[in-house]
C-alpha cells in the first residue's frame, strides 16, 4: 500500500478550495467544485450524524459555520443536508455527495474527525460510514485521522486504502481536551508503523521535527498542515512531499 502519486504532484487544498467573502465556505460543494475547476487535490473532513452517517464537515458544533447550534452528532443525515451553510448558500454535504462530485477528478483526502473526545479507542462508527460511502468509489482516495485508534482501523476495515497520521506538536493550548502525557506520546508520531500508516500530515510549523526526517529517511510520505502564504508553501517544500493550503493559490 502507497500513497498515489496524485497526491504528490497537485498542492492539496485545505477543505477545499474555499473563501468565505467569495462565498464559499470550508468543506462546501462550491469550494469542492472550485477546487475541481483548478485541477487542485482536496482535502476534506468527516463528522457522524446521529443515524450513522459521514458528512462533511470540519467542527464538532454547528455554530461556527450554520445557523444552528449543538452537535452535529445530535441530528440525522436528512435534517443537516437540510441545514444552510452561512455565507455560501449551499447545505452541508454528505461523503456521498462528495464522492458523486469528485468521481475521481482529482486525488481526495479524508481527515476523520476524532470522535472518541481524546484521541481514545472510543471509535468505529464513523470509520464504518466512511467505508461505506467509499465502496465502489474508483478515484485515488486517502484516510488520515490524529486519533491513531481510527487509523489503526482501516487497517480492518479497508486494508487496500492508503491510510495515514495527522500529526501535531500538540502543544496544550491547541489540545486542551488531550491528557498532558497522551500529548507527549503522540508528538513523537509512535504509532507510525504498528497503524500501517504510509504518510503523513505534519503541523507546518513544526516541521524541523527529528521525528519527521526520520520517518522521511524511512520511505514515508510527507504532507503538511496548512500553509496559508506562498513564502510558507516554499520553506515547507524544502522538507514535505506536498502542501495542504489556504488562502491563495499554490
Amino acid at each position: 500500500m502507497s500513497l498515489p502519486a496524485s497526491f504528490l504532484t497537485r498542492p492539496i487544498t485545505h477543505r477545499a478550495l474555499h473563501d468565505r467573502k467569495a462565498g464559499r465556505v470550508e468543506n462546501s460543494l462550491k469550494s469542492i467544485y472550485a477546487a475541481l475547476d483548478a485541477g487542485y487535490g482536496i482535502e476534506i473532513d468527516v463528522q457522524l450524524t446521529l443515524d450513522g452517517h459521514a458528512m462533511v464537515f470540519h467542527d464538532d458544533l454547528l455554530d461556527r459555520l450554520t445557523g444552528e447550534t449543538g452537535p452535529l452528532r445530535d441530528k440525522t443525515r436528512a435534517a443537516l443536508e437540510a441545514i444552510a451553510l452561512t455565507d455560501d448558500g449551499g447545505t452541508i454535504p454528505s461523503l456521498e455527495k462528495v464522492l458523486d462530485v469528485v468521481a475521481g477528478q482529482v486525488p481526495l483526502l479524508i481527515e476523520i474527525k476524532d470522535q472518541d473526545g481524546a484521541m481514545g479507542p472510543n471509535i468505529g462508527p464513523l470509520e464504518r460510514a466512511v467505508c461505506t460511502a467509499l465502496a465502489g468509489y474508483k478515484g485515488d482516495v486517502a484516510l488520515m485521522s490524529f486519533n491513531p485508534h481510527a487509523v489503526a482501523a482501516f487497517a480492518e476495515m479497508a486494508p487496500d486504502i492508503p491510510r495515514g497520521l495527522v500529526t501535531s506538536s500538540y502543544q496544550a493550548v491547541a489540545w486542551p481536551e488531550v491528557p498532558g502525557p497522551l500529548r507527549d506520546r503522540l508528538r513523537e508520531i509512535p504509532d507510525y508503523d504498528c497503524v500501517g500508516a504510509c504518510f503523513i500530515s505534519h503541523e507546518s510549523t513544526d516541521l524541523d521535527r527529528p521525528r519527521v526526517a526520520e520517518l522521511k529517511a524511512l520511505g514515508a510520505k510527507i504532507l503538511t498542515w496548512t500553509t496559508r502564504s506562498p513564502q510558507q508553501d516554499a520553506a515547507a517544500r524544502r522538507i514535505v512531499d506536498n502542501v495542504t493550503f489556504e488562502g491563495y493559490l499554490a
